[in-house]
């Protein structure tokens, strides 16, 4: 019998079971979480009771999707409901000088067998599509009218771009498209004018070709009409007389009105239309295009007339009034203020109030000149020498500044005797102008024939494209003039982004006539919030009459009479900055402060703006100053700055440029609104440069940056740097040129550049109401800089 063998474990380690979750604390389960929320899983459960009730609650939620949708169309068209509701804007736009736009609208007519009735005002006419249970209001647009083709557009529910099948699009066609898209389009609709000399074959090929062409501009479109074709001219009738019209973002919470009767009695203008928009106060200003802001005086209503059974209109309805302003809260005109230039003054004591005042002090010896400080008094610097040594060997030894910087071994070794070396170290006076002596010894001074001869060649030298991209600043001092008169406003920093510069001195004057917001966005939401909870207005589909005080005559003499209200405080002046971006297409130079039109809103502006550089991320910086920009340069935003009247909300703008065709103006950018800050410094830099012309490792003798030693001794406390991206100091004058000595982080090239920034801050001009015909120049007025003003800008540039 075999006894079994005996064998040991392989291991004593002990091995439990794994804690179970189940068992854990509501504490460790929170934890392991870290907020997370565990969510069902979409997918079915196999019990089938689980399944239909989920199954149950996505119908039901989808049907109350489906109802929220509804109720929401149907309370944003309920403006339109009806025959004798509000009706759709529509603006007939023709992009080419070959299309009749009555005859367009007619087709449109001839679909529903429809007549159209004319309005008092030229150009706007109203059908009613008793088919869609809605009325239409055309407004036709002639060829080539740019600035009222803007306006209606505004004002529109739905545009309606017309093409010619023979005809290309021009380029007035393609300027128009760019501005209406930075403008902010509604709704678009484009048909292709009826043409029966079109072959039948012919007609998809040029569909195709104008649809590709107008999804270039709005690229939600997805088919062209063809008003040659019957059923193409009732869907393009349905597509602007059913659903909701697209809301355009700046619009919201304004009110509109397109005049259908305008009358003008005893300086007040009687304007006759639907409210659009939003409410509409009487306390609120309104804008009428091309003539400004204006006060209501009242508002009427101004029902249709009802039609009897026989056919015939009953006069029975009279007009009553809706609203009238109240004169406590009513919005004024004052858009600026009015400064007090004696509360300001200040003046300087006469010598007759200085005698009376040495007379009451009883100083007898008042008028005496105050005598020179003797010699030896002004403090001078010292240097440390070797007791014995002369002058002149002195003059060899190496500052401990410009000194390389040693290593340990120097440090050690000179520490250990630093109690002897100070004992046997004195102190010598160095004078802040060298004598004439050593003048002679480091430097020539050049008479004026050869300091001309060679000051022309280093100018005329050619700089490579590089250096101009690179430093687009530079400019030569002048030499006729002290580079001290002559650059007196300027300043210097010793770091741009983090410098401290007080955002209130030295200011215009046109700046004591601003509004300043202390929380500009603080101030809309409460504006927005009032114009909501505001009492006694009308509401948006009441056909009104709308009394306004104030206006012109000529103002009925326009194609669209229209208004649009303001919200509160939008009348007043204050500094805007817009971002731009340059449009693309066009190839001209747009340089700082030269004559744009600005549209923004409902408005236009003659304005003359500075552009500065656009912060990264739109923020203000450590310290809010910002680079001036000579000229708006492609590829690039730039902030656009200048005097204007508030606008609420994220508006569009658009710059253009007059030409010598005032309805083909240029499209230079576009933007949008940024904020009306008016403590952002716009900082305008120059750079004087100067040529290095000798060098001796760090220290260098600098020349055609000044031209006399007075310049030198005024800009010695700023900071050099060159191209190569050293940093110095001026140390002292030589010569009577301008030459100077100057010391540097570091050992200069001989073919750097020295170079100094110098820096101020520059102001927009005032703004203007630009007015169609008037062509007027932003600046000519108010605000207007002078002669010497002028002249100086003109010097800098």
């Amino acid at each position: 019998m075999v006894e079994a063998q005996h064998h040991h474990r392989p291991t004593l380690k002990q091995k439990n079971k794994s804690f179970k979750s189940k068992h854990a604390t509501k504490g460790s389960l929170k934890e392991a979480a870290k907020g997370r929320i565990s969510r069902e899983s979409p997918k079915p459960s196999h019990n089938s009771s689980v399944a239909a009730q989920s199954r149950l609650n996505r119908r039901n939620n989808a049907k109350q999707a489906q109802t929220n949708k509804r109720s929401a169309l149907i309370s944003a068209t309920r403006v339109f409901n009806g025959t004798d509701g509000a009706p759709r804007i529509v603006a007939v736009v023709p992009l080419s000088a070959d299309i009749d736009v009555q005859a367009a609208v007619q087709c449109l007519a001839d679909s529903l067998d429809q007549s159209i009735d004319p309005c008092a005002t030229a150009g706007v006419s109203r059908m009613r599509a008793d088919r869609f249970k809605t009325s239409l209001q055309f407004l036709t647009l002639p060829y080539k009218t740019m600035y009222t083709t803007l306006d209606a557009c505004k004002a529109a529910d739905y545009v309606l771009f017309l093409l010619s099948p023979t005809v290309e699009v021009d380029t007035w066609g393609d300027t128009l498209l760019r501005t209406l898209q930075a403008q902010g389009l509604p709704d678009v609709v484009t048909a292709v004018a009826a043409d029966a000399s079109i072959d039948a074959k012919a007609r998809p090929g040029i569909h195709k070709s104008l649809l590709s062409f107008i999804q270039y501009f709005v690229p939600s479109q997805s088919r062209v009409y063809d008003l040659h074709s019957a059923s193409d001219r009732l869907n393009a009738l349905r597509a602007v007389a059913e659903g909701k019209p697209a809301d355009v973002r700046w619009r919201e919470g304004r009110a509109w009105v397109v005049g259908e009767q305008v009358e003008w009695e005893e300086d007040v203008l009687k304007l006759t239309g639907v409210v659009r928009g939003a409410s509409l106060s009487a306390n609120r200003l309104v804008h009428i295009p091309n003539y400004g802001d204006f006060q209501i005086s009242k508002i009427m209503s101004a029902p249709l007339p009802k039609h009897s059974k026989s056919g015939h209109a009953s006069m029975d309805v009279e007009p009553s009034v809706l609203a009238e302003p109240d004169p406590s809260s009513a919005d004024s005109l004052v858009s600026s203020n009015d400064p007090d230039d004696m509360a300001n003054e200040q003046t300087w004591p006469t010598e007759e109030e200085m005698r009376g005042a040495s007379d009451v002090n009883g100083d007898a010896e008042s008028d005496i000149p105050i005598p020179d400080a003797p010699n030896g008094t002004t403090p001078k610097a010292v240097r440390r020498i070797p007791k014995g040594m002369s002058e002149y060997q002195a003059a060899w030894i190496i500052d401990e500044d410009e000194e390389d910087e040693g290593g340990e071994d120097g440090e050690n070794g000179r520490g250990s005797n630093e109690e002897e070396e100070d004992e046997e170290m004195v102190d010598m006076p160095i004078d802040d102008e060298p004598d004439q002596s050593d003048r002679d010894v480091t430097f020539q001074d050049l008479d004026n024939e050869e300091e001309e001869r060679q000051l022309e060649s280093w100018r005329n030298r050619e700089r490579e494209e590089q250096d101009d991209l690179a430093f687009p600043d530079e400019l030569d001092t002048p030499k006729d003039v002290p580079a001290r008169t002559r650059f007196q406003r300027f300043r210097g920093l010793r770091s741009f982004r983090t410098s401290p510069w007080d955002a209130y001195e030295n200011l215009p004057r046109d700046y004591a006539r601003i509004f300043q917001f202390e929380d500009f966005k603080r101030t809309e939401r409460g504006v927005r919030r009032r114009a909501e909870e505001e009492l006694g207005v009308v509401e948006p589909g009441v056909r009104v009459t709308v009394h306004i005080q104030g206006v012109p005559a000529e103002a009925t003499s326009a194609a669209f009479p229209m208004l649009f209200s303001l919200l509160q405080h939008e009348h007043k002046i204050t500094v805007l900055h817009f971002t731009l971006q340059r449009n693309t297409e066009y190839d001209g130079s747009v340089r700082s402060k030269d004559p744009v039109i600005l549209c923004v809103g409902p408005r236009r502006l003659a304005v003359n703006p500075v552009y500065s550089q656009h912060t990264r991320g739109g923020g203000k910086g450590a310290n809010n100053v910002h680079k001036f920009e000579r000229y708006l340069r492609p590829g690039v935003t730039s902030v656009a700055t200048t005097y204007g009247p508030v606008a609420f909300g994220n508006q569009p703008c658009v710059v253009l440029r007059e030409t010598e065709d005032p309805q083909a103006p240029h499209l230079v950018a576009m933007g949008s609104f940024l904020n009306p800050d008016t403590t952002r410094v716009i900082a305008k830099r120059i750079i004087l440069t100067g040529h290095p012309f000798k060098v001796h490792k760090k220290t260098a003798t600098v020349r055609y940056m000044f031209f006399n030693a007075d310049d030198v001794h005024y800009f010695k406390p700023i900071q050099l740097h060159t191209k190569h991206g050293r940093t110095g100091h001026i140390r002292e004058s030589l010569g009577t040129h301008g030459y100077f000595k100057a010391h540097f982080d570091g050992p200069i090239n001989q073919m750097d550049t020295i170079c100094m920034s110098l820096y101020k801050r520059v102001f927009p001009k005032w703004a203007q109401l630009w007015t169609e015909g008037s062509r007027a120049i932003a600046g000519a007025g108010v605000g207007a800089p002078g002669k010497v003003e002028a002249a100086a800008d003109a010097m800098e540039e």
